[in-house]
Protein backbone atom coordinates (compact mmCIF):
# COMPACT_ATOMS: atom_id res chain seq x y z
CA UNK A 1 0.00 0.00 0.00
CA UNK A 2 2.88 2.43 0.46
CA UNK A 3 3.55 1.92 -3.06
CA UNK A 4 -0.16 3.28 -3.87
CA UNK A 5 0.46 6.05 -1.65
CA UNK A 6 3.69 7.26 -3.41
CA UNK A 7 2.06 6.31 -6.83
CA UNK A 8 -0.93 8.79 -6.00
CA UNK A 9 1.56 11.90 -4.36
CA UNK A 10 3.54 12.05 -7.38
CA UNK A 11 0.09 11.83 -9.43
CA UNK A 12 -1.33 14.59 -8.05
CA UNK A 13 1.81 16.53 -6.89
CA UNK A 14 0.39 16.79 -3.82
CA UNK A 15 1.92 14.92 -0.65
CA UNK A 16 -1.25 16.02 1.18
CA UNK A 17 -3.65 13.97 3.54
CA UNK A 18 -7.69 15.39 4.58
CA UNK A 19 -8.17 14.53 7.92
CA UNK A 20 -12.15 13.80 7.81
CA UNK A 21 -12.56 14.90 11.38
CA UNK A 22 -16.41 16.05 10.99
CA UNK A 23 -17.58 17.89 14.34
CA UNK A 24 -20.98 19.36 14.85
CA UNK A 25 -20.22 22.76 14.62
CA UNK A 26 -18.34 22.76 10.69
CA UNK A 27 -21.60 20.65 9.53
CA UNK A 28 -23.35 23.62 7.32
CA UNK A 29 -26.70 24.12 8.37
CA UNK A 30 -28.43 22.77 5.82
CA UNK A 31 -27.09 19.27 5.98
CA UNK A 32 -28.16 19.09 9.57
CA UNK A 33 -31.63 20.61 8.91
CA UNK A 34 -32.24 17.63 6.60
CA UNK A 35 -30.70 14.78 8.66
CA UNK A 36 -32.67 16.18 11.15
CA UNK A 37 -35.65 16.59 9.53
CA UNK A 38 -35.59 12.52 8.33
CA UNK A 39 -33.88 11.46 11.59
CA UNK A 40 -34.63 13.84 14.18
CA UNK A 41 -32.21 15.46 16.40
CA UNK A 42 -30.88 12.12 17.12
CA UNK A 43 -27.73 9.72 16.92
CA UNK A 44 -29.03 8.75 13.91
CA UNK A 45 -29.93 12.20 13.07
CA UNK A 46 -25.71 13.27 13.83
CA UNK A 47 -24.37 10.33 11.74
CA UNK A 48 -26.48 10.91 8.71
CA UNK A 49 -25.30 14.83 8.53
CA UNK A 50 -21.77 13.22 9.27
CA UNK A 51 -22.35 11.34 6.25
CA UNK A 52 -23.53 13.51 3.84
CA UNK A 53 -20.78 16.37 4.89
CA UNK A 54 -18.15 13.87 4.39
CA UNK A 55 -19.57 13.09 1.11
CA UNK A 56 -19.53 16.26 -0.04
CA UNK A 57 -15.72 16.77 0.31
CA UNK A 58 -14.75 13.65 -0.97
CA UNK A 59 -16.24 14.18 -4.13
CA UNK A 60 -14.93 18.00 -4.07
CA UNK A 61 -10.93 17.19 -3.37
CA UNK A 62 -10.81 13.21 -4.41
CA UNK A 63 -8.65 14.16 -7.81
CA UNK A 64 -6.11 16.72 -6.00
CA UNK A 65 -5.37 14.31 -3.29
CA UNK A 66 -3.85 10.97 -2.58
CA UNK A 67 -5.02 10.14 0.41
CA UNK A 68 -7.82 11.05 3.85
CA UNK A 69 -7.48 10.44 7.37
CA UNK A 70 -10.56 9.62 9.08
CA UNK A 71 -10.23 10.36 12.75
CA UNK A 72 -12.37 7.46 14.55
CA UNK A 73 -13.15 9.47 18.22
CA UNK A 74 -15.51 11.77 16.06
CA UNK A 75 -17.58 8.88 14.77
CA UNK A 76 -17.16 6.97 17.92
CA UNK A 77 -18.97 9.95 19.82
CA UNK A 78 -22.23 8.96 18.26
CA UNK A 79 -22.25 5.53 19.41
CA UNK A 80 -22.95 2.90 16.77
CA UNK A 81 -24.74 5.09 13.81
CA UNK A 82 -21.47 7.28 14.21
CA UNK A 83 -19.75 4.12 13.38
CA UNK A 84 -22.03 3.25 10.33
CA UNK A 85 -20.85 6.75 9.25
CA UNK A 86 -17.28 5.90 9.77
CA UNK A 87 -17.40 2.41 7.58
CA UNK A 88 -19.40 4.56 4.96
CA UNK A 89 -16.96 7.13 4.84
CA UNK A 90 -13.96 4.60 4.78
CA UNK A 91 -16.00 2.74 2.20
CA UNK A 92 -16.72 5.83 -0.01
CA UNK A 93 -13.03 6.40 -0.25
CA UNK A 94 -11.95 3.95 -1.40
CA UNK A 95 -14.33 3.75 -4.22
CA UNK A 96 -12.73 7.35 -5.47
CA UNK A 97 -9.55 5.16 -5.28
CA UNK A 98 -8.45 7.14 -2.29
CA UNK A 99 -5.78 5.64 0.15
CA UNK A 100 -7.44 5.46 3.88
CA UNK A 101 -4.98 5.85 6.65
CA UNK A 102 -7.43 4.92 9.95
CA UNK A 103 -6.89 7.44 12.73
CA UNK A 104 -7.41 4.99 15.20
CA UNK A 105 -4.17 5.33 17.39
CA UNK A 106 -4.63 1.91 19.32
CA UNK A 107 -1.51 0.49 21.48
CA UNK A 108 -2.43 -2.94 23.61
CA UNK A 109 -0.60 -6.17 23.88
CA UNK A 110 -1.35 -9.48 22.84
CA UNK A 111 -4.75 -10.85 21.76
CA UNK A 112 -6.56 -7.37 22.22
CA UNK A 113 -3.81 -6.08 19.51
CA UNK A 114 -4.39 -8.87 17.20
CA UNK A 115 -8.55 -7.78 17.48
CA UNK A 116 -7.54 -3.84 16.78
CA UNK A 117 -5.53 -5.09 14.05
CA UNK A 118 -7.56 -7.72 12.32
CA UNK A 119 -10.55 -5.28 13.01
CA UNK A 120 -9.09 -2.04 11.37
CA UNK A 121 -6.80 -3.62 8.56
CA UNK A 122 -7.01 -7.45 7.97
CA UNK A 123 -10.08 -9.83 8.19
CA UNK A 124 -11.70 -11.35 11.16
CA UNK A 125 -12.53 -15.30 10.53
CA UNK A 126 -16.56 -16.28 11.13
CA UNK A 127 -16.54 -20.01 10.87
CA UNK A 128 -15.50 -20.83 7.80
CA UNK A 129 -15.94 -17.35 6.45
CA UNK A 130 -13.55 -14.25 6.60
CA UNK A 131 -14.25 -10.73 6.39
CA UNK A 132 -13.06 -7.00 6.52
CA UNK A 133 -14.26 -5.09 9.54
CA UNK A 134 -13.32 -1.83 8.52
CA UNK A 135 -10.28 -1.93 5.89
CA UNK A 136 -8.45 1.14 6.18
CA UNK A 137 -5.28 0.99 4.12
CA UNK A 138 -2.83 2.13 6.88
CA UNK A 139 -3.68 2.71 10.57
CA UNK A 140 -1.59 5.18 13.27
CA UNK A 141 -0.04 3.21 16.47
CA UNK A 142 0.45 4.07 19.10
CA UNK A 143 3.90 2.42 20.27
CA UNK A 144 4.09 3.06 24.63
CA UNK A 145 3.61 -0.73 24.88
CA UNK A 146 6.59 -1.42 22.67
CA UNK A 147 6.80 -3.95 20.17
CA UNK A 148 4.06 -6.54 22.17
CA UNK A 149 1.79 -3.58 21.12
CA UNK A 150 3.10 -3.18 17.82
CA UNK A 151 4.43 -6.78 16.17
CA UNK A 152 0.14 -7.79 15.47
CA UNK A 153 -0.08 -4.96 13.61
CA UNK A 154 3.07 -5.38 11.57
CA UNK A 155 1.67 -9.23 11.25
CA UNK A 156 -1.56 -8.36 9.45
CA UNK A 157 0.03 -4.95 7.47
CA UNK A 158 2.35 -8.31 5.44
CA UNK A 159 -0.67 -10.19 5.45
CA UNK A 160 -2.55 -8.10 3.69
CA UNK A 161 0.06 -5.56 2.28
CA UNK A 162 -1.13 -2.31 4.12
CA UNK A 163 0.58 -0.22 6.61
CA UNK A 164 1.16 2.17 9.67
CA UNK A 165 1.97 5.25 11.00
CA UNK A 166 3.66 4.83 14.41
CA UNK A 167 3.66 7.62 16.88
CA UNK A 168 6.52 9.14 17.44
CA UNK A 169 6.60 13.00 17.86
CA UNK A 170 3.26 14.42 18.30
CA UNK A 171 2.32 18.14 17.27
CA UNK A 172 0.24 18.95 21.10
CA UNK A 173 2.11 21.39 23.10
CA UNK A 174 2.04 18.92 26.38
CA UNK A 175 3.76 16.20 23.75
CA UNK A 176 7.36 16.70 25.63
CA UNK A 177 6.61 15.67 29.37
CA UNK A 178 6.67 12.24 28.45
CA UNK A 179 8.54 12.26 24.28
CA UNK A 180 11.11 14.74 24.98
CA UNK A 181 12.32 13.12 28.29
CA UNK A 182 16.29 12.27 28.24
CA UNK A 183 17.31 8.41 28.07
CA UNK A 184 20.66 8.24 28.25
CA UNK A 185 21.40 11.74 27.55
CA UNK A 186 19.33 11.32 24.23
CA UNK A 187 15.36 12.24 24.03
CA UNK A 188 13.01 9.66 23.82
CA UNK A 189 11.20 10.59 20.32
CA UNK A 190 14.87 9.98 18.67
CA UNK A 191 14.80 6.06 20.54
CA UNK A 192 11.48 5.53 18.85
CA UNK A 193 12.12 6.77 15.93
CA UNK A 194 15.14 4.46 15.76
CA UNK A 195 12.70 1.84 16.55
CA UNK A 196 10.02 2.32 13.96
CA UNK A 197 13.22 2.51 11.51
CA UNK A 198 14.33 -0.88 12.55
CA UNK A 199 10.71 -2.65 11.88
CA UNK A 200 10.28 -0.49 9.20
CA UNK A 201 13.93 -2.35 7.70
CA UNK A 202 11.96 -5.52 7.14
CA UNK A 203 8.68 -4.30 5.48
CA UNK A 204 9.95 -2.31 2.40
CA UNK A 205 8.27 -0.94 -0.55
CA UNK A 206 9.77 -0.63 -3.30
CA UNK A 207 11.10 2.83 -2.62
CA UNK A 208 10.15 3.05 1.41
CA UNK A 209 8.50 0.91 4.35
CA UNK A 210 5.17 0.27 5.10
CA UNK A 211 5.90 1.59 8.61
CA UNK A 212 6.04 4.94 9.16
CA UNK A 213 5.86 7.44 12.32
CA UNK A 214 3.61 10.54 12.78
CA UNK A 215 6.06 13.79 13.56
CA UNK A 216 4.41 16.74 14.06
CA UNK A 217 4.87 19.83 11.88
CA UNK A 218 5.20 21.96 15.11
CA UNK A 219 8.28 20.55 16.08
CA UNK A 220 10.27 21.26 12.16
CA UNK A 221 13.98 21.36 13.47
CA UNK A 222 12.87 17.50 15.55
CA UNK A 223 11.34 16.79 11.85
CA UNK A 224 14.84 17.38 10.43
CA UNK A 225 16.62 15.02 13.15
CA UNK A 226 13.93 12.09 12.60
CA UNK A 227 14.10 12.62 9.14
CA UNK A 228 18.11 11.09 9.30
CA UNK A 229 17.19 8.74 12.14
CA UNK A 230 14.43 7.13 9.56
CA UNK A 231 15.41 7.95 6.10
CA UNK A 232 13.04 5.06 4.73
CA UNK A 233 10.15 5.85 6.72
CA UNK A 234 7.32 7.78 5.70
CA UNK A 235 6.35 10.34 7.56
CA UNK A 236 2.97 11.87 8.60
CA UNK A 237 3.15 15.45 9.68
CA UNK A 238 0.13 16.49 11.40
CA UNK A 239 -0.59 20.43 12.77
CA UNK A 240 -0.77 21.84 9.35
CA UNK A 241 -2.60 25.14 8.98
CA UNK A 242 -5.03 25.52 12.49
CA UNK A 243 -2.00 24.16 14.79
CA UNK A 244 0.35 26.54 13.01
CA UNK A 245 2.33 24.39 11.06
CA UNK A 246 3.75 25.83 7.68
CA UNK A 247 5.10 25.02 4.26
CA UNK A 248 8.33 26.36 5.65
CA UNK A 249 8.16 23.99 8.48
CA UNK A 250 8.05 21.00 6.21
CA UNK A 251 10.79 21.24 4.18
CA UNK A 252 13.13 18.93 6.94
CA UNK A 253 10.34 16.20 7.32
CA UNK A 254 11.03 15.23 3.07
CA UNK A 255 13.90 14.00 2.07
CA UNK A 256 15.87 14.74 -1.58
CA UNK A 257 13.98 13.01 -3.75
CA UNK A 258 10.65 15.14 -2.60
CA UNK A 259 9.84 12.30 -1.19
CA UNK A 260 9.22 10.79 2.14
CA UNK A 261 6.60 12.34 4.13
CA UNK A 262 2.55 13.22 3.29
CA UNK A 263 1.13 16.25 5.43
CA UNK A 264 -2.10 16.01 7.46
CA UNK A 265 -4.72 18.80 7.55
CA UNK A 266 -7.99 18.63 9.28
CA UNK A 267 -10.65 21.60 9.64
CA UNK A 268 -8.28 24.33 7.87
CA UNK A 269 -9.70 22.21 4.96
CA UNK A 270 -12.85 20.54 5.83
CA UNK A 271 -14.25 23.87 7.57
CA UNK A 272 -12.50 25.98 5.17
CA UNK A 273 -15.41 27.85 4.44
CA UNK A 274 -15.64 29.48 8.00
CA UNK A 275 -12.20 31.13 7.30
CA UNK A 276 -12.12 34.67 6.33
CA UNK A 277 -10.18 34.03 3.39
CA UNK A 278 -13.15 31.93 2.15
CA UNK A 279 -15.91 33.02 3.47
CA UNK A 280 -17.31 34.86 0.31
CA UNK A 281 -17.75 31.51 -0.80
CA UNK A 282 -20.92 30.68 1.60
CA UNK A 283 -21.63 28.03 3.71
CA UNK A 284 -23.63 26.31 1.07
CA UNK A 285 -20.26 25.87 -0.92
CA UNK A 286 -18.44 24.26 2.08
CA UNK A 287 -16.84 21.93 -0.27
CA UNK A 288 -15.78 24.57 -2.87
CA UNK A 289 -14.02 26.23 -0.01
CA UNK A 290 -12.21 23.08 0.29
CA UNK A 291 -11.33 22.18 -2.71
CA UNK A 292 -9.82 26.09 -2.54
CA UNK A 293 -8.16 24.95 0.70
CA UNK A 294 -6.07 21.78 -0.87
CA UNK A 295 -5.03 24.21 -3.68
CA UNK A 296 -3.60 26.81 -1.40
CA UNK A 297 -1.99 24.00 0.24
CA UNK A 298 -0.89 22.29 -2.71
CA UNK A 299 0.92 25.54 -3.54
CA UNK A 300 2.18 26.53 -0.31
CA UNK A 301 3.97 22.87 0.34
CA UNK A 302 5.60 23.17 -3.57
CA UNK A 303 6.68 26.86 -3.00
CA UNK A 304 8.49 25.54 0.18
CA UNK A 305 10.15 22.52 -1.26
CA UNK A 306 11.24 24.60 -4.53
CA UNK A 307 13.20 26.94 -2.29
CA UNK A 308 14.92 24.42 -0.61
CA UNK A 309 16.39 23.02 -3.75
Amino acid sequence: MINKLISKIKETNAPIVVGLDPMMKFIPSQIKEAAFKEFGETLEGAAEAIWQYNKGLVDAIYDLVPAVKPQIAMYEQFGIPGMIAFKKTVDYCKEKDLVVIGDIKRGDIGSTSEAYAVGHLGKVQVGSKSYYGFDEDFATVNPYLGSDGVNPFIKVCKEEKKGLFILVKTSNPSSGEFQDRLIDGRPLYEIVGEKVAQWGADCMGDEYSYIGAVVGATYPEMGKVLRKVMPKSYILVPGYGAQGGKGADLVHFFNEDGLGAIVNSSRGIIAAYQQEKYAQLGEAAYADAARAAVLDMREDIAQALSSRA
